[in-house]
């Protein structure tokens, strides 16, 4: 209780500072208040994570009743998931917000809205009464909305800002409704209610429930088709805020599933089929859209859809575990899913750090105009490289071991006997290889036109690698991508605790997840991609003092002949896919712009392609025109003419004057027709 006192005392007290201190202090007290956050938080979750218990219960008020704050291992893993990229996301921004250190205002309201934001989320996790919990996402979600329109100068930003909101306004009506639901039906806001709500109704009954729940947390997860304000609000955000957002925002949606899991009795056997189903579409559809992307921060965007439905595979095969009594599973699934949430909160903001130290050293994010920078950004190229083989699940990196486990489970659940289980597995698995084989693809693409070869655009300033204080907070991400996929087991064991909640739901002892053979062949393919990379490192160092005292002599490379510009003659990042995108084109909407080359030394050519989200032109594009053009024959009304407002001002206030007569005679019209 003392903690959370100090907790509410210090935020208040840093939110009435923020805005009256000077510019350069604003950012100061906002990390240290972040920090201390994450400490006072840590110190309460993660002895829960070790197997204590964490409860209190406010007296609340009237309306509300009860609050519950409890803290189980769920809610302690994601806290501290969220605090560690907070916490280096605030470092990183702390000096990425130096250029914009003019607009006072503009940094004291991003300076409250991370703060919020922090708070909201370990709220969510921790609270569990509905009607506070939606509050929590409403702060969530708003401050969210501030931190994404910071350059709100833009008309993208601020478009993608208001998309944001809006979604997340739909989010919040398909939690409200389901809240509504519980309560209509138990007379109370505390979460045990939803527990009571499905063993005491219908099976159907508690899967609609949770369908609803569901929906209104995959909008904000990203999951597909609910995914289309993702690749919007990451590319308007400063890029300290984009890490954040796919670091730990879209996975509170994650959490939410999670927890509804938990709370929620029904058919989780087909539950767990729907989601493995809803997760490979996200995850397949996720990475074919990411690499016909030209924006580095899009083609992220698109690669945490895709990362969520790798989570969401998870999840499901654990899920129909839970369905089947397959302890396996359970573990395996929820395993994955879950060392999966920390392992993309790693590597993702991480690329984003990258990605924001390339457009401050460039002013673009267009990749088609990039190359050559690992010449003078060899930091950052390094650091995006580690993240990249992260992402592509290679060891000895993190993703491969969230990955591995989830590979393994769905291996496991072919040898279950149902032909329905066995399709669905089959179709899960050759999803996951199709995500990895195009996330390389996908990735080599983007490393080696950025960072390789030389300079395709002529940039004004010097580019210069970033400032140490951007570089310290991603050399520390990178430690941990390189020591989970090195020394997986203590990371693993943390997830004991978490795990046994899920395992508590099917009537089989409970296991350990460290106590699987795979878990030991982990920690053997970890300790050989070691040895590889101690091998390859010495070689080249070997080399490099081999060759220190030789002389070098660097000149332009031959280009054949050809005498013009050789910077063309490169690899351009749509060259790089094109018979990818040739390939997948029925399947996406591609527009392409091109101009002929005439003659036999033509001046002036072009070939450029616009890539469009299918899902969202069907679900929102085509609908809002349509309902525009409708809304749109009633201009007319809306012309301009005084007088006729006023004539509408004269029919409504008639109306409702005439209301009560017209229902009076209504009444009397009904009873006489009853008494004939």
């Amino acid at each position: 209780m003392t903690i959370f006192l100090i907790y509410s005392i210090l935020v208040a007290l840093t939110l009435l500072l923020i805005p009256i201190v000077h510019v350069r202090l604003k950012g100061i007290i906002t990390l240290s208040v972040v920090f201390i956050n994450a400490i006072l938080s840590g110190i309460v979750v993660f002895p829960v994570l070790l197997g204590e218990n964490f409860e209190i219960i406010f007296s609340g008020t009237l309306i509300t009743g009860e609050i519950p704050i409890r803290i189980d291992a769920l809610s302690a893993w994601f806290i501290l998931i969220i605090n560690f990229t907070i916490v280096t996301g605030a470092i990183y921004g702390l000096n990425y917000m130096k250029t914009y250190k003019n607009q006072t205002a503009n940094i004291s309201i991003h300076c409250i809205a991370y703060l919020l934001m922090q708070m909201s989320l370990i709220g969510i996790c921790v609270i569990q009464n509905s009607l506070v919990f939606l509050f929590a996402w409403e702060t969530m979600a708003f401050s969210s909305f501030l931190l994404i329109i910071f350059e709100h100068h833009k008309h993208a930003t601020l478009k993608a800002g208001i998309n944001f909101l809006i979604q997340s306004h739909v989010s919040i009506l398909f939690l409200t409704v389901a809240f509504i639901w519980v309560y209509y039906r138990t007379d109370s806001y505390d979460f045990n209610s939803i527990i009571l709500f499905s063993e005491n109704y219908p099976t159907i009954i508690s899967f609609g429930l949770y369908l609803f729940f569901f929906i209104g947390f995959a909008i904000k997860a990203g999951f597909v088709p609910f995914h289309t304000w993702l690749p919007y609000a990451h590319p308007a955000s400063p890029s300290h805020i984009s890490g954040v957002m796919s670091g730990v925002i879209i996975k509170i949606g994650i959490f939410g599933i999670l927890r509804m899991l938990l709370l929620i009795h029904t058919d989780f056997t087909v539950l767990g089929s729907v989601i493995l189903i809803f997760s490979v579409i996200s995850g397949v559809y996720g990475v074919m859209l990411a690499i016909i992307q030209h924006n580095i921060k899009t083609l992220l965007a698109y690669h945490s859809i895709e990362n969520i439905g790798i989570i969401g595979i998870g999840i499901g095969l654990g899920t129909i575990g839970i369905g089947e009594s397959n302890s396996t599973l359970v573990l395996l699934g929820f395993g994955g899913g879950l060392l999966h949430v920390l392992n993309h909160s790693l590597f993702k903001s991480l690329l984003f750090y990258a990605a924001g130290n390339v457009y401050q050293a460039t002013h673009t994010l267009d990749i088609e105009k990039l190359g050559g920078l690992i010449k003078s950004m060899p930091h950052t190229a390094i650091l995006f490289l580690i993240a990249a083989l992260a992402i592509c699940g290679l060891p000895p990196f993190n993703g491969f071991v969230s990955e591995f486990l989830i590979y393994s489970g769905l291996f496991n659940g072919i040898e279950n006997k149902a032909l329905l289980n066995v399709f669905i597995f089959l179709f899960s698995i050759l999803g996951l290889v199709l995500i990895g084989g195009l996330a390389l693809l996908c990735f080599t693409k983007a490393f080696g036109i950025i960072f390789l070869g030389t300079a395709r655009h002529h940039f004004h300033d010097t580019v210069k690698e970033a400032e140490n204080g951007k570089l310290v907070p991603m050399y520390l991400i990178a430690l941990f991508i390189i020591t989970i996929g090195i020394f997986p087991q203590f990371f693993i064991h943390l997830l004991n605790k978490p795990i046994q909640l899920f395992t508590n739901k099917i009537n089989q002892p409970t296991e350990l997840i460290s106590t699987f053979q795979l878990y030991e062949t982990m920690q053997y393919i970890g300790l050989c991609a070691l040895g590889f990379m101690v091998l390859t490192l010495s070689i080249f160092w070997l080399r490099a003092k081999i060759t220190a005292k030789k002389s070098k002599i660097i000149a332009t490379t031959w280009g054949c002949g050809y005498t013009g510009n050789p910077e063309k003659m490169q690899y351009t990042a749509s060259s790089f896919i094109r018979s990818y995108r040739k390939l997948i084109e029925p399947l996406l909407l591609i527009k392409k712009h091109k101009i002929e080359l005439i003659g036999v030394f033509p001046k002036n050519g072009a070939h450029k392609t616009h890539p469009l989200d299918k899902m969202e032109e069907w679900l929102i594009t085509i609908p809002l025109k349509k309902l525009y053009f409708i809304f749109g024959k009633f201009r007319f009304i809306q012309n301009g003419n005084a007088q006729l407002y006023v004539l509408y001002g004269a029919i409504f206030i008639t109306l409702i004057i005439a209301a009560p007569f017209l229902y009076n005679a209504l009444l009397k019209l009904i009873e006489f027709i009853n008494l004939i």
